[in-house]
C-alpha cells in the first residue's frame, strides 16, 4: 500500500492534542518516532501510517473478534445511519434496538430475558452495581449493598466500577472511592499457597473464601458478587473445575446476587455467545460490551433475569439511570450484522475446535528459561514469565519495568506482533487475537514470542 500518509505531521498533532488513554504522554516527548498510528485494518492484521504491518494479537482491545475490515457491517451501519441516526431509549424504542435485545435475551441462559444497554463495558458494570443497590432497596432490604470481587481483578474506570476493581495502583489516585467494596483470592492457580497440586481442590479452596467474606460481613449486607469467567488482569486465570458451580452455590444460600463481567469473554473469546453458558453457571446478571459488534460501533449491555426486573416492572419503580448513547441506533444495528457473521461462519464452533491446537502452539514454548506458565481458555491466553522456573520466582519491579517496557513491548511490536506486555500482578503476555485465525497463525505467533522473548534472557 502506498504511504500517504504524513507520518511526523501525525505524530506530532496527537502529541500536541490527542490525549491518549493509559499513556505516559513523557515517553512521546523524549521520541516521537516511537508513536505508532494506525490506519488500516485487514483480517487479522492491522497497518501503520508508513505501511508496516503487524499482527493483531489482541483483537484491538480483546474487540474484534471477527477480523478487521467486514464490509458487510460498514455497509449495514451506513444503512441504518439513512434510516435512523440515533433516537433515545428513554421512554422510547426503536427497531434495532428491540431487535439486539431479544437477539441478546436469546443467547443468555435460563431467564435472564432483560437487557439494559450501555454504551461501553465499563458502563455496563456501573449500571450492574447501581442496579443490585436498588433491586435489594425495592425488596426491602436496604442493608444489602457491599460488593464482592476478586483480587486484580479489573471491572472498569468509572467511579463505580473501579471502587470493585481489585487492584490498587489503578485505584490510588482517585481515593476515596465508593466505600463497602471487598475483595477475595482469584483463581491463580500457578502462584496457589493452597492446594497447589490440587486444581478441583484450590477451586473449591477459593471458592470458599467468598463464604468465609460473606459470612465475616454479614449476608445482610452483601449484595453482589461481581466475577469474570476468566479473569483478565493478572494474565488470564480461568476458573478450576467446580469453581462456579460452587459459587453459584454459595450465592443462593445466602441471597447473594451473582455478576458475571463478560466485557471481554463473551461473543466467542471462550467458545460461547457468553461464557457462562460454556462454562456451566447461570449468572442473576452478565455484563458485556467489545465483540458484541467487533468494535464497528460502541455498545455495551447488562442482561438481568426476570427475578431481578420484577420489582421494576411494578407500580411506579423505574431504573433512574441511562446514557445519551444507550442502545444507539447505528451500534445495534452493527452487532446484529456481526452476530449474524458469528453464526453463519460458526466463530464459536471454529473457536471450540482449535482452542486446543492454539494452546499446543503457545506451550511449546515452556521450553524457554523464562516462561513459567501458559493459561487461558478459548482464544484468549496468558504467558507468565518468570526469573526462575524452579522456586517461580519472579521479577522485581524494576526488573519488571525494565523487561517488560524496556524490551518485550517495544519488540514485540518491531517484530510484527500486537499483543499486551503487562504487569498488573506478575509479568505476563497476553493474546486475544480475532476469532478468525487457525493454526498457520498459531505458529506464526509462536514463532514471533519465541524469537522475542529468547531475545530476553541476555537481560536477566
Amino acid at each position: 500500500m502506498n504511504n500517504i500518509y504524513n507520518t511526523q505531521k501525525l505524530q506530532e498533532s496527537a502529541r500536541d492534542h490527542l490525549w491518549m488513554q493509559f499513556t505516559q504522554h513523557s515517553v512521546y516527548e523524549e521520541d516521537l518516532s516511537k508513536l505508532p498510528v494506525i490506519v488500516r485494518g485487514e483480517g487479522h492484521h492491522i497497518f501503520d501510517s508508513t505501511g508496516k504491518k503487524y499482527f493483531d494479537g489482541l483483537a484491538g482491545l480483546f474487540v474484534v473478534a471477527a477480523g478487521h475490515g467486514r464490509e458487510r457491517i460498514a455497509e449495514a451501519v451506513a444503512k441504518q445511519a439513512e434510516q435512523l441516526a440515533y433516537f433515545p431509549i428513554w421512554s422510547y424504542a426503536h427497531p434495532a434496538a428491540i431487535e439486539l435485545a431479544e437477539r441478546l435475551a436469546g443467547y443468555a441462559p435460563a431467564d435472564l430475558n432483560r437487557v439494559f444497554f450501555a454504551s461501553g463495558g465499563g458502563e455496563a458494570v456501573e449500571t450492574a452495581y447501581k442496579l443490585v443497590k436498588q433491586y435489594w432497596k425495592l425488596r426491602g432490604r436496604p442493608g444489602k449493598h457491599k460488593i464482592i470481587s476478586r483480587a486484580v481483578a479489573y471491572h472498569g474506570t468509572t467511579h463505580g466500577a473501579l471502587s470493585i476493581t481489585g487492584i490498587p495502583g489503578l485505584k490510588e489516585p482517585f481515593e476515596p472511592l465508593v466505600p463497602s467494596t471487598f475483595r477475595v483470592p482469584n483463581t491463580n492457580f500457578y502462584r496457589a499457597t493452597e492446594h497447589a497440586d490440587d486444581l478441583e481442590a484450590f477451586g473449591r479452596w477459593a471458592a470458599d473464601r467468598i463464604e468465609e467474606q460473606i459470612l465475616f460481613e454479614g449476608p445482610e449486607t452483601i449484595a453482589a458478587i461481581f466475577l469474570e469467567p476468566v479473569q483478565n488482569a493478572g494474565g488470564c486465570f480461568p476458573p478450576p473445575p467446580g469453581y462456579f458451580a460452587r459459587v453459584r452455590e454459595i450465592c443462593d444460600e445466602y441471597d447473594v446476587l451473582l455478576v458475571s463481567d463478560e466485557v471481554i469473554c463473551a461473543f466467542g473469546r471462550i467458545g460461547d455467545m457468553f461464557a457462562c453458558n460454556a462454562l456451566g453457571y447461570v449468572p442473576d446478571i452478565i455484563t458485556c460490551a467489545k465483540a458484541m459488534t467487533s468494535g464497528y460501533a460502541p455498545i455495551g449491555a447488562t442482561i438481568v433475569s426476570d427475578r431481578i426486573f420484577e420489582p421494576f416492572a411494578t407500580g411506579t419503580n423505574s431504573f433512574a439511570h441511562g446514557y445519551t448513547f444507550a442502545g444507539h441506533p447505528v451500534a445495534a444495528a452493527a452487532a446484529l450484522e456481526n452476530l449474524d457473521i458469528f453464526e453463519e461462519e460458526k466463530l464459536n464452533e471454529h473457536v471450540r475446535e482449535n482452542s486446543p491446537k492454539f494452546r499446543a502452539a503457545l506451550e511449546r514454548l515452556l521450553d524457554l528459561p523464562i516462561v513459567g506458565d501458559v493459561r487461558g481458555e478459548g482464544y484468549f491466553f496468558g504467558i507468565e514469565l518468570v526469573k526462575d522456573k524452579v522456586t517461580k520466582e519472579t521479577f522485581s519491579e524494576e526488573e519488571s519495568n525494565r523487561l517488560l517496557r524496556g524490551y518485550l513491548s517495544p519488540a514485540l511490536w518491531d517484530a510484527g506482533l500486537y499483543c499486551r506486555a503487562d504487569d498488573r500482578g506478575d509479568p505476563v503476555i497476553q493474546l486475544s487475537p480475532p476469532l478468525t485465525i487457525g493454526e498457520p497463525e498459531f505458529d506464526e505467533i509462536e514463532g514471533i514470542l519465541r524469537s522475542v522473548i529468547s531475545g530476553a534472557l541476555n537481560l536477566i
